[in-house]
């Protein structure tokens, strides 16, 4: 086990190339189950959470290749139908497996599956969707097992949950859908850019999707699918975290190359609302951020895409605690997921949550404190934290932000950062 040791109060400058999308990848790295010819995968993150996939595939009998950010499938005929728990415990996202396994095998065995700890995370609602499709479902001994003898058959299906459309479910739904007989629309559909990323992976296999970014995405079902080269679209959240640094009172101003400017509305709005500069190039693959001269605190509402994301809501709580005023930051997605303000508070922040929402009164500075990462993105907002507080701040349970931080300290020192991994010798534990 590791830990981060980062000596706050250095000036960021300089430009960082963004990468490819965690959460567009695991999907998209399962959909290669989809047919037994070969899959070229670019730009896929060297992360734990992209890794413990590949791991899975592998068990599951596919050839993995992976070289430069390049990762090559190839799923012959004769793979497994039922995935380890020693792996499948380690990510929540392996749920996505669901999907392409039942198309390609008609029958699956899945762990319950792992992950990160901010609130309950139901498969209710993927389960819902195959069983529409003519699945049986049973659960025994920890395991899901899901058969559908005569074939999947498309229907229509809805896919709201209680904090909105589901991301997963809605990918899980589109892969088990490619390869059923007849037509499946998928309404209440997420609008997410990765969705979006992973419909455009199956149509290069030569599936046919149509509405993908919409609410409502129609799968006319087909008889096999072929290989093909696929890019993986930018991280918008990785982009927005690196934003959030650009403009925290530390630095002179950071540019970012490899982003989408279309999937970063809300983040770079909200940043604008707070008086901060936020310049994109033309193309808007590039974007140039720096401190405003005169911050102003602001107000976060979670939503789905395009609304502004959970997965930012952390990293903007440490920017409004070195902001002027009372912001406010209510999570409608994920209402427990405020387990860093407590680790901020350890570090000098002024922090009340009362069920789901958080109320941050800036103060004028942080001070450096041991703290512990809780899940991904509270790690990312303790660091953010941690670069602008005087003194060193030492995070444990760094194995959280290498979940879906690609080359987190080594990109944080190319800004000018004075960041470094140590063994944690404590195990993590935090007084």
């Amino acid at each position: 086990m590791e830990k981060l040791i980062v000596e706050g109060g250095y000036r960021l400058s300089g430009t960082v190339n963004i990468s490819g999308s965690k959460n567009a990848s695991l999907p998209i790295l399962a959909a290669a189950l989809l047919t037994d010819e070969p899959v070229r995968i670019t730009r896929v993150p060297d992360v734990s959470d992209t890794n413990y996939m590949l791991q899975i595939l592998s068990q599951l009998g596919a050839s993995v290749e992976r070289y430069s950010g390049t990762v090559r499938i190839a799923s012959p005929d004769g793979i497994s139908s039922s995935a380890s728990y020693e792996q499948v415990r380690k990510m929540r996202a392996s749920i996505c497996l669901l999907g392409p396994m039942m198309a390609r095998m008609k029958r699956c065995t899945l762990p319950l599956p792992g992950g990160c700890v901010i609130g309950d995370r139901p498969v209710d609602l993927h389960l819902r969707a195959i069983q529409a499709l003519g699945a049986r479902v049973r659960v025994k001994g920890g395991n899901m097992v899901i058969e559908a003898p005569n074939g999947l058959v498309g229907t229509t299906v809805d896919m709201r949950g209680d904090s909105g459309p589901t991301v997963l479910g809605t990918d899980n739904l589109m892969m088990a859908a490619v390869l059923a007989r007849g037509t499946t629309v998928i309404e209440s559909a997420a609008r997410e850019p990765e969705v979006v990323d992973l419909a455009n992976f199956l149509n290069k296999m030569g599936a046919r999707i149509e509405g993908a970014g919409s609410r409502t995405i129609t799968i006319h079902g087909v008889e096999r699918l072929h290989g093909c080269e696929h890019t993986v679209i930018p991280d918008r959240i990785e982009a927005g975290t690196f934003m959030v640094a650009g403009c925290m009172g530390m630095s002179d101003g950071i540019t970012l190359n490899r982003v989408c400017r279309e999937h970063m509305k809300s983040i770079s709005d909200l940043l604008v609302e707070c008086g901060h500069v936020v310049e994109y190039n033309e193309d808007g693959t590039s974007v140039s951020v720096k401190p405003g001269e005169r911050p102003r605190s602001g107000k976060i509402l979670t939503n789905p895409y395009p609304g502004y994301p959970t997965d930012m809501q952390a990293q903007m709580t440490a920017l409004f605690a070195l902001t002027p005023g009372i912001s406010v930051v209510k999570d409608t997605i994920f209402p427990q997921r405020f387990m860093h303000c407590s680790e901020l508070k350890r570090m000098g922040a002024n922090i009340k949550v009362d069920n789901g929402t958080a109320i941050i009164t800036g103060v004028e500075g942080l001070s450096g404190a041991p703290v512990m990462a809780s899940d991904l993105r509270a790690s990312a907002a303790l660091v953010l934290a941690a670069l602008a507080a005087e003194g060193t701040t030492e995070i444990h349970r760094l194995y959280h932000i290498d979940r879906g931080y690609e080359l987190l300290d080594d990109k944080l020192e190319l800004l000018g950062a004075r960041v470094r991994r140590v063994p944690d010798l404590e195990g993590g534990l935090v007084e």
